[in-house]
């Protein structure tokens, strides 16, 4: 087996592993879109549920982990 003849066999083994994980890249955006548009139709989001009840998603705690965040923030540029 001359050098050439490894040297094409390796290009063509690099081009077919690059084009199985491009393949295996596709089907997989294709199939989380179509998980994403299956769970709004079947409402099972968080903003679906707030949509189905008029009222908007519990806030939880966002004012206290935003004081927290600033209060870590300034801590970490005093230092």
């Amino acid at each position: 087996m001359t050098i050439m003849e490894m040297l094409g066999q390796s290009g063509a083994l690099s081009l077919l592993g690059m084009g199985i994980v491009f393949s295996f890249l596709i089907i997989l955006v294709i199939t989380i879109t179509q998980v994403g548009k299956l769970i709004g139709v079947l409402g099972l989001g968080k903003d679906a549920a707030a949509a189905k009840t008029g009222s908007p998603a519990p806030a939880g705690n966002n004012e206290q982990v935003t004081a927290a965040i600033s209060a870590a923030v300034n801590e970490y540029r005093k230092s």
